[in-house]
């Protein structure tokens, strides 16, 4: 049974749909940068693409977070994380303060 997070939980659906917004620019960023082929700095487009490789990565992390129930519970102090601070940055694990432990 699928769970319609439209209608059980308005914020949900508005984090989906921030999650899928991330997740269509980092597509396209990927795409932009491997149709630009080589370049002079084929260093800095490395560590750009596996930098949005991990975001995308942590995108589809936090779908299956809202899937499951637990999306907005910090996982390092079990609490809940700032609607302020998910609607910034929609894929994040971790309160502030536990970012900062975790760094």
């Amino acid at each position: 049974m699928s769970l319609d997070v439209t209608r059980a939980e308005p914020h949900l659906h508005e984090a989906r749909q921030r999650l899928e917004h991330a997740r269509t620019s980092r597509l396209a960023q990927l795409q932009a940068l491997d149709e630009s082929g080589p370049s002079t700095d084929d260093h800095l487009s490395a560590v750009q693409k596996t930098a949005m490789e991990r975001v995308i990565k942590e995108i589809e992390a936090a779908f299956a977070r809202i899937d499951d129930g637990t999306y907005g519970t910090c996982l390092g102090c079990a609490k809940p994380v700032p609607p302020e601070r998910l609607e910034i940055l929609p894929y994040t694990r971790y309160c502030v303060a536990c970012q900062r432990r975790s760094a």
